[in-house]
């Protein structure tokens, strides 16, 4: 069966590209027998501010951003020869190898590596940068070395400035919109298609310096700045 593996990436500002050789390529000799990936989206406007009064209406939410996605899963090593794979090496050279390839910093880029996790088709390419290790140690030989231990490994997704950029949403209220009016636009439609908010037209009116809004003239040129 394939088994998993975490590979040390060189990261550049438009892409993060796996490392060839053995020395930067960790490979589980027992596959994990779960994995867990956590997906989050933040909302602004969810109450439970020291503002907020009794009996006051709920705000309604609104969708401010994405969390990076974390993967977790727990492995398994084994330095007893039981594992035909992991007979030639100890449970302590395994934990540094993975140690170096994923934890250790860095001194050219003054961060630990990211790495890429394969395995599967679920696993396939994730790209990301360790959180967390737990160590487990649970068998020990006759002079204390560990025999068996299990790591718990926790990876945040890791992008470049370049791939956050392409994955943007270019109608973010985050990014400074120039509208050109059309025939037809209105200054609280334009509040609704960029904000999804009707209510912001006042704000955008004097940051715009509008005397009159009823008619919007056509070619007029409208800055929407990030609001929230």
């Amino acid at each position: 069966m394939t088994k998993l593996t975490i590979t040390r990436c060189d990261t550049s500002v438009s892409q993060i590209t796996p490392k060839s050789g053995a020395a930067n390529i960790f490979t589980t000799t027992i596959n994990p027998s779960a994995f867990n990936r956590k997906y989050g989206t933040k909302f602004s406007g969810t109450g439970g501010g020291s503002d907020d009064a009794i009996g006051k209406a709920a705000p309604v939410p609104k969708f401010s951003g994405s969390d990076p996605e974390e993967v977790s899963f727990t492995l398994t090593l084994d330095g007893t020869g039981v594992v035909p794979a992991a007979a030639d090496t100890t449970v302590a050279a395994q934990i540094d190898k993975l140690r170096n390839i994923a934890y250790t910093y860095s001194g050219d880029d003054h961060e630990p590596d990211a790495v890429q996790i394969d395995w599967g088709t679920e696993l396939k390419g994730f790209q990301g940068r360790l959180t967390s290790l737990d160590i487990d140690y649970t068998l020990f030989d006759p002079d204390g070395a560990p025999l068996r231990a299990t790591m718990k490994l926790k990876f945040i997704e890791a992008l470049t400035d370049a791939q956050v950029a392409l994955e943007a949403n270019n109608q973010s209220p985050d990014l400074t919109h120039l509208v050109r009016v059309v025939e037809g636009d209105t200054l609280p439609l334009l509040c609704e298609r960029i904000y999804k908010d009707v209510g912001k037209y006042l704000e955008i009116a004097r940051f715009n310096d509008l005397d009159g809004f009823a008619r919007l003239k056509p070619d007029t040129l409208l800055r929407f700045p990030p609001m929230r």
